[in-house]
């Protein structure tokens, strides 16, 4: 007779233990909700060699979980140059160079072309081989938040009541049950979750090729001219890649981008093309760590959705990785559904409050995947360009190496200091929102228009005491009033009446930007704007109720 299998109940159960399980895992536990996150890896097992870059938007939601600095400080040495430079080679000719401070003064350094960005916390350069152990060690520590590594979840079912989570021990073949009232698949590309519900991916299965492999080579730096850079972008006429510093002393990711006509990864040779985007010879040493192909692709998942259970991250889109924007948009996802998911498990907001996340962020994602796809193709069409003549010495191959970097930068800026993907997205048809007939400003990869139209992300400023925003802001709703000769009693009192979460925050006309118009302005968990006006609607009760998802889907006339 088989034994009983072991069983675990939480209010959520999590498949998959990456950043972006982790931080939904982080979140929903702040909030008060009881947690299952079930890992295949052993704990401490190191994740692949990926994800380089913590986005600012990220940084902010690192911040609120109490976790920003403990990322802050890892990584990269503290004064190791964060640019990204494009030469020759890694040891070759320097053509141009995207300035981005140094961790340590990341927060002075307003230099670069992202210095003026309207947040508390730039983007950080860092690995996932580092950013991954901080985020669970920060969500193990958490009080209700489960972890079980080495645990394979196989199957589920799901009904009115909540969901069943079959899964086994790996080491040991024994079974385990988790009993959850709602199942978020983080578990990436290959995503059990995601087949489960029938979630079919669409998009452009193959963009780019590419040959990916860890070394060791304590030697490279001392043969680089001129300052390090986190990032270095090798284009000549043998193959161009990417060469990304990982611990800022001896290890390094190469990526080789394959020619439009390179279909093979057999038949391509790895070791000849690392030499040619490294720019040295046969003697050069170095060690491989790992290696990994893989295919850039643009896919999105047609539904995020299937009754209780959703998908996240990976598991919901994947595209090829400019921008840095596969990770961040996942944790994206995860602190969205987070929000919803912990809100209508405390009572306050309606079921109806967890259609808004794939309302809200699958169109977003579609969005992302194509500026990130587009410019994978313009990237294409730079390596294929790269000049004959590069390389010449003299003042003839000098003008060829200031106009090739001169596009360079212009092209990639956009990629690495994109403030657009960072602060410009909005949501243009959430049942959450009460629109108000203004459009949101339109925005790309690189830029963005601040605004406080509904749906977009509250422009940032630091209120009369010189804290964030964001530090000022309660953990749900907050409504600024920068007219206190405007009453919002009745509102206070409809949230209470509904126990929903408001606070308000008092800022004095002159403190904050000149986007801010109105008298009032609400403000969501996730800075983005819920309703402006400058009088208190007169349905206080109607103004909540959308609030918490209590309206229809079909009614988002103003409120």
């Amino acid at each position: 007779m088989s034994p009983r299998p072991e069983r675990l109940e939480a209010d959520v159960a999590i498949v998959g233990a990456g950043p972006v399980g982790l931080t939904l895992a982080m979140d929903l536990a702040q909030r008060g909700c009881s947690v299952v996150v079930l890992e295949t890896r052993q704990r401490g097992e190191p994740p692949n060699v990926k994800c380089n870059h913590v986005a600012a938007r990220t940084m902010e939601q690192f911040r609120r979980l109490g976790v920003a600095a403990d990322v802050r400080n890892a990584g990269l040495p503290p004064d190791y140059p964060n640019d990204v430079v494009f030469r020759t080679a890694v040891t070759g000719v320097e053509l141009a160079r995207i300035h981005i401070p140094a961790r340590a003064t990341r927060y002075t350094d307003t230099s670069g072309p992202d210095g003026w960005w309207p947040t508390p916390e730039p983007p950080h350069r860092i690995n996932q081989i580092y950013l991954e152990p901080i985020l669970f060690a920060h969500a193990e520590a958490r009080r209700g938040v489960t972890i079980r590594n080495r645990a394979e979840a196989t199957s589920f079912e799901q009904d009115e009541r909540g969901v069943t989570v079959q899964a086994r021990d790996l080491d040991s073949g024994a079974a385990l049950v988790v009993q959850a009232q709602y199942l978020i698949g983080c578990d990436g590309g290959r995503s059990m979750v995601r087949k489960a519900i029938g979630a079919a991916f669409v998009g452009t299965p193959v963009i780019q090729k590419v040959q990916s492999t860890y070394i060791r080579a304590p030697d490279l730096l001392a043969r680089v001219s001129g300052r390090p850079a986190w990032c270095c972008y090798a284009y000549n006429p043998r193959r161009s890649g990417v060469c990304f510093a990982i611990d800022g002393r001896e290890t390094f990711l190469i990526h080789n981008h394959f020619h439009p006509s390179e279909d093979d990864f057999d038949a391509v040779d790895r070791d000849a093309s690392i030499r040619h985007i490294l720019g040295v010879g046969a003697d050069f040493r170095y060690d491989v760590i790992s290696k990994e192909d893989w295919i850039g692709r643009r896919l999105v998942a047609e539904r995020f959705r299937e009754r209780r259970v959703f998908i996240c991250g990976d598991a919901a889109h994947l595209w090829v990785p400019y921008a840095g924007y596969g990770m961040n948009a996942g944790i994206a996802d995860a602190m969205n559904l987070s929000w919803h998911l912990a809100s209508h498990l405390a009572g306050w907001a309606e079921g109806a409050v967890l259609d808004a996340y794939e309302i809200e962020r699958l169109p977003i994602t579609d969005q992302v995947s194509r500026f990130a796809m587009d410019h994978a193709q313009q990237m294409i069409k730079a390596r294929g360009a790269v000049p004959r003549r590069i390389e010449e010495p003299g003042a003839e191959g000098d003008a060829i190496r200031a106009a090739f970097g001169r596009e360079s930068y212009d092209l990639n800026v956009q990629q690495f200091c994109c403030a657009g993907l960072n602060f410009g997205y909005f949501y243009d048809r959430s049942p959450l929102i009460a629109y108000d007939g203004e459009p949101a400003p339109v925005y790309s990869m690189g830029s963005f228009t601040p605004s406080t139209v509904p749906g977009c992300r509250a422009p940032h400023f630091r209120v009369a005491d010189g804290r964030s925003l964001h530090d000022a802001c309660g953990p749900d709703y907050t409504l600024l009033r920068f007219d206190t000769s405007v009453a919002t009693e009745r509102l206070v009192e409809a949230a209470r009446a509904r126990r929903v979460p408001l606070a308000v925050l008092d800022v004095p006309r002159g403190v904050a930007p000149t986007e801010y118009r109105h008298a009032l302005v609400l403000v969501r968990a996730d800075q983005h704007v819920g309703w402006r006006g400058d009088t208190v609607p007169d349905d206080a009760i109607a103004w909540v109720e959308r609030l918490r998802g209590a309206v229809p889907l079909t009614d988002r006339s103003p409120s």
